[in-house]
């Protein structure tokens, strides 16, 4: 950790803050003798090695911080090409700003001495300079600041990402289909493409009986056309840019049906409508037979009333008739 330079004896006269920055420490490996994989200049060859990287643009990124911040804060930035590269944090503070520490880290790695701190007011400014030229050097950069807690920002470098269609292409055997992967406002040194239908990946474009088509109208992007599909086409297909500074892939999906498919839904439909009729046939035949049975039972009903009636009238004539010859007599 490092605290303000002021705590340690008298103050130095204020430089820039544009000034404050130190590429980093060149280290050779004990093994093979080639650069490690993040290399940082020393003091002694700081101009040494802003002279080798002149000709590279400079990008500048910042990140504030307070005393009040619950979460740590990231920054990503999409880096194409080798650039030199100024990170810049800042942390404010109603405390002592001589008792915060200061560090910074690339992923899990102290990065030691190649880091400069300046305050103004309430607020304690930290930054460092380096230069990214491999794709060993992208990834994350922290700031920390410790007082009561730690606080901390992140840069988080990567290399641009492939914009494609996120849902499966559905087509037909026999037919053909255009896959198209495109980089937004980035030039990929180179294309490739591979197909997967498990595990492996297998490379696509060698020429096979006219099977496949590699072209793009823009730099920045890169079409795959496939041809006379049959089943065996179906899979995934990643899309892969190379960069300077790392790759980058997507996929997309490919499902290839048989003619036989949709007709199989529409028999299946076919099938139900036709049960169903059939069914609101047998109901409705149902409903008929069940009125007309009853129907017959009402008519059956009103024959054996009238039967009935007529039998009781038979029978009580009877009785006044014998009753009027007798008065007669």
């Amino acid at each position: 950790m490092r605290s303000l330079p002021s705590l340690r004896g008298p103050r130095p006269p204020p430089l820039p803050l544009l000034l404050l920055c130190l590429l980093a420490p060149v280290r050779r490996s004990s093994e093979d003798g080639r650069t490690p994989a993040a290399p940082f200049t020393s003091l002694p060859v700081r101009e040494e090695m802003m002279a080798k990287y002149s000709n590279l643009s400079l990008k500048s990124h910042n990140i504030s911080l307070t005393e009040h911040s619950n979460m740590p804060v990231e920054k990503n930035i999409t880096l194409e090409r080798p650039s030199n590269i100024e990170l810049t944090c800042q942390f404010t503070t109603s405390g002592d700003l001589n008792s915060v520490n200061v560090t910074w880290r690339k992923g899990d790695e102290l990065l030691e001495n190649n880091y400069l701190i300046n305050a103004t007011g309430s607020i304690l400014y930290t930054q460092y300079m380096f230069t990214i030229v491999n794709s060993e050097q992208m990834g994350s950069y922290s700031c920390f600041f410790e007082e009561k807690k730690e606080q901390r920002g992140t840069f988080n470098f990567k290399v641009p990402e492939l914009h494609e269609k996120k849902k499966p292409l559905i087509t037909y055997v026999g037919d053909s289909v255009v896959l198209m992967c495109k980089c937004q406002g980035c030039f990929p040194l180179n294309w490739t493409w591979y197909s997967s239908n498990g595990s492996v990946q297998v490379p696509v474009g060698v020429p096979m009986n006219n099977k496949y088509v590699i072209n793009g109208k823009n730099a920045n992007e890169t079409r795959l056309k496939i041809m006379q599909l049959s089943e065996e086409d179906q899979g995934s297909y990643w899309c892969h840019a190379i960069f300077q500074l790392g790759e980058s892939e997507e996929h997309i999906e490919i499902v290839v049906l048989s003619y036989w498919v949709p007709l199989k839904a529409f028999l299946a439909i076919a099938a139900e409508v036709v049960l169903l009729v059939a069914i609101i046939l047998l109901c409705e035949m149902y409903t008929q037979k069940k009125k007309k049975h009853s129907d017959d039972g009402k008519e059956f009903e009103q024959i054996e009333q009238l039967k009935s009636d007529d039998s009781n009238g038979i029978e009580n004539n009877a009785p006044r008739h014998r009753k009027n010859e007798s008065v007669g007599q």
